[in-house]
């Protein structure tokens, strides 16, 4: 199985997935549904909801049955991209390329694009084609969880309160791990629970995510040092700027690689119980410390 390959047949399956399930350009309110449509529509790399689709898949599961529950991660991320990148917060101008969405529209708009965002992606897991209503309650509450105040947002919320200062270690996993780990987690975790994983492999699968949400964040702290706006398709350099809660800031480029490069042999690890069908995710962990975007 060629990595490439299988993310492109994901890609264009949750593409077209969320081009349905978005409201259409001319439905009214139309500033408000185009934010929305340029904010989910503009790239990027579906890491969660491929994710999502490859745990389902290693489980043997039914990834049309897991289809909404993955475009609804892409919407939460989405929703946060939107949010973090006002002058409030990030005050980012590019995103994937192409402007952030306050600077295509306006700040008002963005805010409420990304609120729209937020409650539609539980709109859409209502309306996955699961039968048991008891997968749906575990799959809403699995994301809220990871959503929420106890999960990214916490991580959000640390993340800037930290800015400017020094913090010691166990302040910048906490970051690292809820402002991005824990969707990475929700996202593997709920894939798994739409296939009716087993206790044991849904332990297993819980370990490959917690180090692979964590590798993916490292990953992204020396990109922002290595990368370029041409790669990342945002500004780059503007943690040290900002004085963020860092990796490299805190332990160095090196030990940062390597760190994640652990991390990476962790989640393969902890996958050994698996066959086949679980190649993707292997492949997924080892792509996300060589990736250059």
């Amino acid at each position: 199985m060629h990595l490439k390959d299988y993310l492109g047949k994901r890609t264009r399956l949750v593409d077209d997935a969320l081009d349905r399930l978005l409201p259409g350009e001319q439905v009214f309110p139309r500033t408000l549904h185009r934010a929305m449509r340029y904010s989910v529509l503009s790239g990027g790399k579906r890491l969660r909801p491929v994710l999502v689709l490859a745990s389902c898949e290693a489980v043997g599961g039914d990834i049309e049955k897991a289809l909404n529950v993955a475009c609804a991660f892409e919407c939460i991320h989405a929703y946060s991209l939107i949010h973090d990148d006002l002058p409030a917060i990030d005050n980012e101008e590019l995103r994937r390329g192409r402007p952030t969405c306050h600077r295509a529209f306006d700040e008002p708009t963005a805010i409420l694009a990304g609120d729209a965002l937020l409650t539609l992606a539980f709109e859409i897991i209502a309306g996955a084609p699961i039968e048991d209503g008891g997968v749906i309650v575990r799959v809403v509450e699995e994301l809220a969880r990871a959503a929420g105040s106890t999960g990214m947002i916490g991580g959000q919320m640390v993340d800037i309160e930290s800015e400017g200062k020094e913090v010691d270690f166990p302040v910048l996993e906490y970051i690292h791990i809820h402002k991005t780990g824990v969707l990475i987690l929700a996202a593997v975790r709920c894939g798994a629970i739409v296939a009716r994983a087993g206790k044991r492999e849904l332990d297993a699968l819980t370990r490959y995510a917690e180090s692979v949400g964590l590798a993916f964040q490292i990953a992204d702290d020396i990109l922002d040092v290595e990368g370029t706006s041409a790669e990342t398709g945002k500004g780059v350099g503007r943690d040290e700027k900002m004085g963020k809660a860092t990796y490299p800031a805190l332990f160095g480029l090196g030990e940062s690689k390597r760190r994640a490069r652990e991390l990476v042999d962790k989640a393969v690890e902890a996958l050994s119980g698996f066959d086949e069908r679980a190649e993707p995710l292997r492949q997924i962990a080892r792509y996300i410390v060589e990736r250059r975007r």
